[in-house]
C-alpha cells in the first residue's frame, strides 16, 4: 500500500529538516493501517522498527511517498518493509 504524508514547520528540527523521530512515527503508524486493513479483526503492536537508514534530509514542503509491502506473515505476526521517498527521490 501506499500512503504520501506533506512535511510541515512543526515536524522539522532546529536544523530546518525533518526530526527522523516524526519519519518514525509516520513508518509506524502506516504499517499499523495497512496490517489492520489486510488483516482486519486483529489486535497489533508493534515490536520492533529495525535497519532504519535516514539517507538524506528532508525540507518543509516535501511530500513523502510510503510505500509498504507485506514481507512475512506468521502464525501470530506479520512483517513489513517500508520504503520511503520524498519528492526529489521517487523510484
Amino acid at each position: 500500500m501506499d500512503y504520501y504524508k506533506l512535511v510541515l514547520p512543526e515536524h522539522l528540527n532546529h536544523y530546518g529538516n525533518l526530526f527522523g523521530g516524526n519519519l518514525l512515527k509516520w513508518i509506524d503508524e502506516f504499517a499499523y493501517i495497512t496490517a489492520n486493513l489486510e488483516f482486519p479483526g486483529n489486535q497489533f503492536v508493534t515490536i520492533a522498527l529495525d535497519n532504519v537508514e535516514f539517507r538524506h534530509g528532508v525540507s518543509n514542503g516535501e511530500i513523502l511517498k510510503f510505500i509498504i509491502l507485506c514481507d512475512r506473515v506468521g502464525k501470530s505476526s506479520v512483517k513489513y518493509n517500508v520504503k520511503v521517498f520524498g519528492t526529489q527521490q521517487h523510484p
